[in-house]
């Protein structure tokens, strides 16, 4: 069946990196656009950034993590990577892996992401 599994995430300092990770099983992932979202503590869902399908390669951005943020794909691995750069307080949620896969919405179980000083 098909599942998302996230990994990569922790506690890192204002302007610290981490590599997020989302690998994908029962479904090949480059035929289907990949989305990150995060809920922060008493927010609402956001997305953060997505990725079409191999065919086509483009990439989608929230204006808050724009310059900051890149997203990419190992087709060979099945896995979806957000790399998060210079990161701010405000960047502190769950982050989650979502896929639209034959009509079926399907999500990760979320990794954290911390960021304190």
């Amino acid at each position: 069946q098909v599942q998302l599994v996230e990994s990569g995430g922790g506690l890192v300092q204002p302007g610290g990196s981490l590599r997020l990770s989302c690998a994908a099983s029962g479904f090949t992932l480059d035929y289907y656009a990949i989305g990150w979202f995060r809920q922060a503590p008493g927010k609402e869902r956001e997305g953060v950034s997505c990725i079409s399908s191999s065919g086509d390669g483009s990439t989608y951005y929230a204006n808050s993590v724009k310059g900051r943020f890149t997203i990419s794909r190992d087709n060979a691995k099945n896995t979806v990577y957000l790399q998060m750069n210079n990161l701010k307080p405000e960047d502190t949620a769950v982050y989650y892996c979502w896929a639209r896969v034959r009509g079926h919405e399907f999500w990760g179980q979320g990794t954290q992401v911390g960021v304190s000083s």
